[in-house]
This record gives structure tokens, sequence and C-alpha cells, in this order.
């Protein structure tokens, strides 16, 4: 292929910088190169791929060791540092090639003896590819162009009009000891060789510096887009059946249907829900090729653990409407079901546990793609795995169609042991994974720590506040401690009902639906009856008790539509069953909220709804409503300046005072979980052990 038709096609950029660059050709360049691959998921999947070098080091007892630097399993490329690769003693590796044959388990527990360094990840599955082949720097990556070719009818074929006799094909095997064996052969029998396309999977490429690795990867790459450019479709999966609804439209009806979705999805394990209405996307669900195309199977054995073998396709159409929309959801889940079972049955081996059957990527015309995981990084994943595979059926198909892993080759990789061994080396699930909270009044104070706990839970968490900057201060530190999109911030006035479910929209559109609800916003207020202005009285009927009714009603309705229960907590007040001197408007609206979450814990149980409710005492320190005239009447009682409160409050002995938001949080935390599971219409107080406001 010339350097002129190369120039003119859309090419993967060569991003190596020689300033940026470490110096030498050692560990630190490979883990730069790495980085430079995996930033750019067109070559790379996220988590996938694997890169390698062969150096000379000096062992523990001064002697010269050839050693095989490859990426250790699980990790990502793209934020890959020098710590992220095995060292194995290539001189013992070696000798594996002229075996006739070996087991997955034998090659683990042969390569683990191997080891170099103690303290490093295990070695990428895939390590006896880069062992195999001769070169000093190997690359084997996943790039959409190299795939859509491995991936169509013809691809051997078509591999050769770009190539010629400078790549060669390997017919699909699963990774392992056979395949690694099969590339090196094809490497070491044809010197004259720049690459090896894998059928179905990806490609390989090498150099004798990793500049020249990396560069030799992008042209290869680019010499495939090249091709692929020139024999685009006219009109790609058939051409557009379904135009994309405009986004208020999309958002309504994604509204009313995720929280269904995620119900049907939830079980036994609750999951968390990501959309895509990204162009790319709409073109390919819209279009008259579709659903055929997306039951054919996985564009890569990589995307299998994250994607399944198929999505769930809808078979709607905007003018069907929302109820035939999410009819159809529902059936399509419970059949989707029914087919990941036989699916597993019929392939199934002696020990196999079947996974969730829910579908992790559902596809509907006109509005996009919903991808499932047990977190948010997870769903994230299956949705980035499932836009290459968009592109590479778009590709796959201007070639003359899509061809894929069989069931049998799928079940293979997707329940594969050393898949398997990865996903048994992640820690157990946090009490609350996978559950989403909306905490009302969360950014300070009482809901702050309840944000900042339930999260430490496990869960995602809502930061609803009217106080927009604190909310998206504390949204930012919880991603910043828990991860990705493990909270975001959502502007509520409670009194406006409007933006109560405007809150409660946009957190199913993040997550897509409501586990849990903590109503949390609060006011303080101090007057003698005769004092009380009618808007005193107001505003603490209007925030406390209508607020926490407007919260608690939209609650009901999601976690009636998901089906799957939930937990409501009210934060009352000792208030609530002992009433405050000079605290008429602020008491009587506290009893009010006790008693609508009784009422409410009555109607709910049937429903697996849950309704308790928290009664604080003596909270000072950390709580916003106590700023202003009341934090100042405090502090001139005991003679300290009113920025010294919460630290004299901390620093008090007697049990009345030492209770902090922290402790209101605890509370939360039990009521939510499964300690409390049979437990509703409860009223716990949380008062420093002094009983002012038990419960009779």
């Amino acid at each position: 292929m010339s350097t002129e038709t190369l120039q003119s096609s859309t090419l993967p950029p060569n991003r190596w910088s020689d300033s940026e660059a470490p110096a030498g050709d050692g560990l630190a360049t490979l883990a730069y190169r790495s980085r430079l691959l995996g930033g750019d998921r067109t070559l790379v999947n996220i988590y996938g791929g694997n890169t390698s070098t062969k150096s000379v080091e000096i062992d523990h007892v001064g002697r010269e060791v050839t050693v095989l630097w490859v990426k250790g399993s699980g990790s990502d490329i793209a934020d890959i540092t020098e710590k992220g690769f095995a060292g194995l003693k290539l001189d013992e590796v070696e000798p594996l090639f002229s075996r006739p044959s070996m087991t997955d388990e034998e090659m683990i527990a042969y390569l683990d003896r191997t080891t170099f360094e103690s303290g490093r990840p295990r070695q990428s599955i895939e390590t006896l590819l880069h062992a195999f082949v001769p070169a000093k720097h190997v690359d084997h990556t996943h790039p959409d162009a190299i795939i859509s070719i491995a991936c169509s009818p013809e691809g051997e074929k078509v591999m050769r009009e770009i190539y010629g006799d400078r790549a060669a094909w390997v017919d699909y095997v699963r990774p392992g000891f056979t395949l690694s064996q099969q590339i090196g052969a094809a490497v070491r029998n044809n010197p004259q060789i720049e690459c090896v396309v894998m059928a179905k999977h990806g490609l390989v490429t090498w150099g004798d510096t990793a500049k020249e690795s990396y560069d030799n990867t992008i042209r290869i790459i680019g010499e495939a887009q090249a091709y692929l450019d020139s024999h685009q479709a006219a009109e790609p999966f058939g051409g557009q059946v379904t135009a994309p609804l405009d986004a208020e439209t999309r958002d309504a009806l994604m509204s009313k249907l995720m929280p269904v979705l995620r119900g049907s999805m939830s079980s036994p394990r609750h999951m968390i829900l990501s959309v895509d209405s990204s162009p790319s996307v709409l073109e390919f669900v819209g279009s008259r090729d579709a659903k055929s195309l997306s039951q054919v199977g996985a564009a890569c054995p990589d995307h299998l653990v994250h994607t399944k073998r198929v999505p769930l396709f809808i078979d709607w159409t905007p003018a069907e409407g929302e109820e035939a929309l999410i009819e159809k959801a529902k059936a399509g889940v419970a059949q989707f079901k029914e087919e990941y079972a036989a699916y597993f049955e019929s392939n199934r081996t002696d020990g196999d546990k079947m996974f969730s059957p829910a579908p992790r990527v559902t596809l509907i015309p006109g509005i996009g793609m919903i991808t499932s995981g047990f977190d948010a990084q997870l769903a994230e994943v299956s949705r980035q795995l499932y836009e290459r595979a968009i592109v590479v059926m778009k590709g796959a198909t201007s070639l003359g169609g899509f061809v894929s892993l069989t069931a049998a080759e799928s079940y293979g990789v997707e329940y594969w042991p050393l898949e398997l061994y990865k996903l048994s080396l992640k820690p157990a699930p946090k009490p609350l994974e996978g559950q989403v909270a909306l905490v009302t009044g969360a950014a300070s104070g009482i809901g702050r720590a309840i944000a900042r706990r339930l999260s430490a839970d496990g869960a995602h968490v809502v930061i609803a506040d009217l106080n927009e900057t604190g909310s998206q201060e504390v949204a930012a530190e919880i991603v910043s401690a828990r991860g990705y999109r493990r909270a975001f911030a959502a502007s509520v006035n409670v009194t406006e009902e409007a933006k109560v479910a405007g809150s409660f929209v946009a957190a199913i559109l993040a997550y897509g639906g409501i586990d849990i609800v903590v109503n949390n916003a609060g006011i303080a207020s101090s007057a003698p009856i005769e004092d009380t202005t009618l808007e005193m009285w107001n505003r603490n009927q209007s925030i406390l008790s209508t607020g926490y009714f407007l919260v608690a009603r939209e609650a009901f309705r999601i976690f009636k539509s998901q089906k799957s229960g939930g937990n409501i907590v009210f934060i009352c007040s000792k208030n609530s069953v002992a009433a405050g001197k000079n605290a008429a408007a602020y008491s009587a609206a506290k009893a009010a909220e006790l008693h609508l979450a009784r009422c409410l814990a009555e109607e709910g149980g049937a429903f697996g709804i849950r309704v308790n409710s928290v009664l604080p005492d003596g909270i000072l320190a950390g709580s916003s409503i106590w700023d202003g005239k009341w934090r100042a009447e405090r502090a001139a009682t005991y003679g300290i300046a009113p920025d010294k409160l919460e630290e004299f409050y901390r620093n008090r002995t007697t049990l009345k005072v030492n209770v902090f938001p922290e402790d209101i949080a605890e509370a939360v935390s039990f009521f939510v979980s499964s300690a409390a599971s049979k437990t509703t219409g409860g009223a716990l107080t949380v008062d420093g052990g002094v009983p002012i406001a038990y419960v009779r």
C-alpha cells in the first residue's frame, strides 16, 4: 500500500514522542509504549491486549538472566506503570516451544515457577505468545480495522490483498499454549513477515526497539484502515429504518424504562446501568440489519466476559409508544434469560456455575444502548466494548459480512478457567455493592456523613441538595476516594414537586434506578409560639413534612416499577417524640415526618419496601442547620468563638453531647443493610445515651 494512500485515509495517529519517551529501551519504555497503545481504544480494548520486552537483568546471585517482561493479568495498558509487568526467566520458558501439547493448568503452573522477581502481578494468559515470537519487543492488540478483516467471511483473502506475503494468518484457537505455539511457528518459519493476523481475534506485531515495534503496529493497522476506508458501504448496516429520537424524548422514555430493566436484571446481585446514545450507536440500532447482526456473536474473545455472546435487541419502533417498549423489554429480558440458561446447559462442563443470565448489553432502535455491570465501571467497560463491536461489524459487513465465534467457542472463553481465576482475585463485594442511594441534604453535615458511609459500604450515591457547589464537592470527594462514577451531584429543592422528580430522573439516567433513599434535608428554627411567624411555620412544614412526602412518593414509584423492594430512611429528630422548648414549628413538622414514615412502612411492606427512621439528638458538630444565629447563641453560652463550637463539642466528655453526624450515618447503614432486612417502621434513637427522646 502506497504512502499516498495511507496519508489520505483515516489512520491511527502515531503519538510517539522522542522527548517524552524514557531513555533506553527497558521496562520504563515498555510502559510508555503500552500506554500509547492503550490510550487509543480503536487499537486496544479496555483491559485487553498485552505488550512485552526482553532484557538482560542481574539476578539475586549476580548472574545475567534474559527476562521476558509482559503485561500482568487483568491490568489495563492504558494506565500501566513499570510495576504492572510480570518478569519471567526466558531461558526457562523457551523450551516449551518444542512441547507437543500443554493444558492451561500445566502452562500456568510452569510459568509460575519461572518468575524472575517476586511481588509482581501474575503474567498475562497470553505470555507464551510473547516468549515464542523471536523479537525483543512484541505487541498484541485488538485494532478495530484488523478485527473487521479477521471477522469477515474472506478474512484471509483480504489480508493477502493488503499485506501480500508480509503477514501470516492463524485460524481461530482459544488463547493459550496452542495459539502461542502457532504464532511463534508462523514468525520463525517466515522471517519476511511483519505481523500475524489472528482470525476473529486480533494482531501481533514486533520490532527490535520499543519505538520500532510501536511504529510497526501503527503502520500495519493504518494499512488495514486505509483498505477499509476504500471499501466503505454507501449505507452501513443496510441503511437506517428508525431515525433517532430527540434527546428529550429519549430521556423521558429511558426514565420509565430503565428501572423496569434494572429490576428484571438485578438478581441475584444489583446492577448499575449506563446509557449510550452516541451517533454511532444510534446509527447501528436504527439500521435494517442491526437485529440480525447483533445476534451473530461477539466481535472479539476479549468482549465476552463483559458483553456476553449476544446482546438483547428490543424489536420496537417509536410509533408503538412507551407502554409497548416497557412490555417488550420485560418479555425480552425473560426470553434472554431462558436462552442464556439453555446456552449454558448445552456447553457446561462439570463444576461450572452459571453467571447471571441477564443481558449485559441492550439495544433499542431510536434510543440507543443500555449496558449493565455490578458497578458503574463494569457497565462502562461493557459500553466501551460494544461500541468497538459496532465499529467491527461496520467494517466487516463492508467486506461481505460478519462472522464470529460459535456458541461452543464463546462458552470456552466466557467460562474459561483462566478467566474465572482472574475474577476470583477480585475482592468480595461490599454490603451495598451495586445499589444506588439518593441522599437529600447531602452537601453538608449529617447528609454528607451518610453519603460517605453508604459509599464506603459499596453504594453509588446521588448527592441531592439545594447547595449545588457543596453537592459537587462531596460527589467529587467520593469519586476520588471510591472510583469511577461512584457519586454525582443532583440539584434539588425538596419543596418543589418538579425538582424532586427531576433529581430522581437524573439518578435513573445515571445509574438505572434507586434502591435506597435517605430523607435528610433539614432546617432549624427556634422561637416561642407567640414569636413564631406563619412564614416560619410554613417553611418548616414545607421542608420537613411536605418535602419528605414528595421524596418518599417518588421513591415508591420507582421501587414499584423495579419490583425489587427498596429502603427509605427518614432522619427525624428527638423532637419527633419529645417536643423541644421554643420549637413548636420544628417539633410539629418532625412529628409529622415520623408518622409519615410509619404510614409508609405499612403501605410498602407488601412490596418489599422498608421504611425506618433515625432520631438524632444533640448534634451540633458538622451540621449546617446549626449555622448562623443558633451557632452564635450556643457559642456565647460557653463563652467561646462560634468557629470553635464543633471542636468544643467533640472534646466534651458528657455522653449527652458526644453525638456526631457519623453516628447517624452508622444508624442509617444498619437500617439499609441485610442486618435489618426484617425491620420496617422502626425508630432508632441516637442521643448519646441519655434517654430524653426514647420511643415509648
